[in-house]
Protein backbone atom coordinates (compact mmCIF):
# COMPACT_ATOMS: atom_id res chain seq x y z
CA UNK A 1 0.00 0.00 0.00
CA UNK A 2 1.54 3.30 -1.05
CA UNK A 3 0.74 6.32 1.05
CA UNK A 4 0.14 9.87 -0.08
CA UNK A 5 2.65 12.42 1.29
CA UNK A 6 -0.21 14.67 2.41
CA UNK A 7 -1.42 11.86 4.69
CA UNK A 8 2.04 10.71 5.78
CA UNK A 9 3.03 10.85 9.44
CA UNK A 10 6.61 11.81 8.63
CA UNK A 11 5.88 14.25 5.80
CA UNK A 12 3.19 16.17 7.66
CA UNK A 13 5.25 16.16 10.89
CA UNK A 14 1.96 16.11 12.76
CA UNK A 15 0.80 15.75 16.36
CA UNK A 16 0.51 11.96 16.04
CA UNK A 17 4.20 11.78 15.20
CA UNK A 18 5.13 13.97 18.17
CA UNK A 19 2.95 11.90 20.49
CA UNK A 20 4.92 8.78 19.47
CA UNK A 21 8.48 10.08 19.31
CA UNK A 22 10.86 12.97 19.89
CA UNK A 23 13.02 14.31 17.11
CA UNK A 24 16.70 14.03 17.96
CA UNK A 25 18.36 15.45 14.85
CA UNK A 26 18.26 16.01 11.13
CA UNK A 27 20.98 14.04 9.39
CA UNK A 28 22.27 14.12 5.79
CA UNK A 29 19.19 12.57 4.16
CA UNK A 30 17.00 11.63 7.10
CA UNK A 31 15.66 12.51 10.53
CA UNK A 32 16.28 10.51 13.68
CA UNK A 33 13.74 10.14 16.47
CA UNK A 34 13.64 8.66 19.96
CA UNK A 35 10.56 6.53 20.59
CA UNK A 36 8.64 7.63 23.67
CA UNK A 37 7.73 4.00 24.36
CA UNK A 38 11.01 2.71 25.79
CA UNK A 39 10.53 -1.00 26.47
CA UNK A 40 13.72 -1.34 24.41
CA UNK A 41 15.91 1.22 26.16
CA UNK A 42 17.25 3.64 23.54
CA UNK A 43 14.87 2.66 20.73
CA UNK A 44 15.13 5.06 17.81
CA UNK A 45 13.75 5.46 14.31
CA UNK A 46 15.39 6.88 11.18
CA UNK A 47 13.03 8.27 8.52
CA UNK A 48 14.14 9.23 5.02
CA UNK A 49 13.66 12.96 4.26
CA UNK A 50 11.69 12.59 1.04
CA UNK A 51 8.49 10.62 0.66
CA UNK A 52 9.76 7.33 -0.70
CA UNK A 53 7.76 4.15 -0.26
CA UNK A 54 10.58 1.61 -0.32
CA UNK A 55 14.34 1.26 -0.23
CA UNK A 56 14.50 -0.04 -3.81
CA UNK A 57 13.07 3.26 -5.11
CA UNK A 58 16.24 5.12 -4.16
CA UNK A 59 19.19 5.56 -6.47
CA UNK A 60 22.42 3.90 -5.36
CA UNK A 61 23.74 7.22 -4.06
CA UNK A 62 20.50 7.98 -2.16
CA UNK A 63 20.40 4.48 -0.66
CA UNK A 64 24.04 4.66 0.38
CA UNK A 65 23.47 8.07 2.01
CA UNK A 66 20.40 6.76 3.88
CA UNK A 67 22.22 3.66 5.09
CA UNK A 68 25.14 5.88 6.15
CA UNK A 69 22.67 7.83 8.33
CA UNK A 70 21.25 4.58 9.76
CA UNK A 71 24.77 3.37 10.54
CA UNK A 72 25.64 6.69 12.16
CA UNK A 73 22.59 6.41 14.42
CA UNK A 74 23.35 2.82 15.43
CA UNK A 75 26.94 3.78 16.26
CA UNK A 76 25.61 6.59 18.46
CA UNK A 77 23.11 4.20 20.07
CA UNK A 78 25.88 1.71 20.77
CA UNK A 79 28.01 4.43 22.33
CA UNK A 80 25.21 5.85 24.50
CA UNK A 81 23.17 2.76 25.47
CA UNK A 82 25.64 -0.17 25.14
CA UNK A 83 23.14 -2.79 23.93
CA UNK A 84 24.13 -6.37 23.26
CA UNK A 85 22.58 -6.08 19.77
CA UNK A 86 20.49 -3.64 17.75
CA UNK A 87 17.54 -5.06 15.82
CA UNK A 88 16.55 -3.37 12.57
CA UNK A 89 12.95 -3.28 11.38
CA UNK A 90 11.71 -1.83 8.10
CA UNK A 91 7.96 -2.34 8.33
CA UNK A 92 5.79 -0.31 6.01
CA UNK A 93 2.57 -2.24 5.56
CA UNK A 94 0.30 0.64 6.57
CA UNK A 95 2.65 3.63 6.41
CA UNK A 96 4.81 3.38 3.35
CA UNK A 97 7.36 6.07 4.05
CA UNK A 98 10.88 4.65 4.15
CA UNK A 99 11.98 4.33 7.77
CA UNK A 100 13.95 1.94 9.96
CA UNK A 101 13.08 1.01 13.52
CA UNK A 102 16.24 0.53 15.59
CA UNK A 103 15.55 -1.50 18.73
CA UNK A 104 18.43 -2.08 21.15
CA UNK A 105 18.36 -5.50 22.79
CA UNK A 106 19.93 -6.48 26.10
CA UNK A 107 20.71 -10.01 27.34
CA UNK A 108 18.40 -9.72 30.36
CA UNK A 109 15.96 -7.37 28.62
CA UNK A 110 12.57 -7.82 26.98
CA UNK A 111 12.34 -10.21 24.02
CA UNK A 112 16.07 -10.92 23.89
CA UNK A 113 16.58 -13.67 21.32
CA UNK A 114 13.27 -12.86 19.63
CA UNK A 115 11.59 -10.19 17.57
CA UNK A 116 10.96 -6.82 19.16
CA UNK A 117 7.33 -5.76 19.57
CA UNK A 118 6.20 -2.70 17.65
CA UNK A 119 4.58 -0.75 20.48
CA UNK A 120 4.25 -2.74 23.69
CA UNK A 121 3.07 0.31 25.66
CA UNK A 122 4.90 -0.80 28.81
CA UNK A 123 7.63 1.76 29.52
CA UNK A 124 7.31 5.55 29.44
CA UNK A 125 9.80 7.96 30.96
CA UNK A 126 9.78 11.40 32.53
CA UNK A 127 10.43 14.50 30.43
CA UNK A 128 13.81 14.79 32.14
CA UNK A 129 14.77 11.22 31.20
CA UNK A 130 13.80 11.79 27.56
CA UNK A 131 15.74 15.06 27.50
CA UNK A 132 18.81 13.29 28.91
CA UNK A 133 18.62 10.52 26.28
CA UNK A 134 18.09 13.00 23.44
CA UNK A 135 20.99 15.15 24.65
CA UNK A 136 23.33 12.16 24.83
CA UNK A 137 22.30 10.98 21.37
CA UNK A 138 22.80 14.46 19.88
CA UNK A 139 26.27 14.63 21.41
CA UNK A 140 27.19 11.15 20.16
CA UNK A 141 25.91 11.95 16.66
CA UNK A 142 28.14 15.02 16.45
CA UNK A 143 31.16 12.95 17.48
CA UNK A 144 30.58 10.23 14.89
Amino acid sequence: MKSDPKDCLYCTNNETLHNLMIEIAKLDVSRVFLFKEQTYHGRCLVAYDGHVNDLFELSDDQRNAFMKDVTRVTRAMDSVFHPEKINYGAYSDKLSHLHFHLAPKYVDGPDYGGTFRMNPGEVYLSDEEYADMVGKMREALTEI
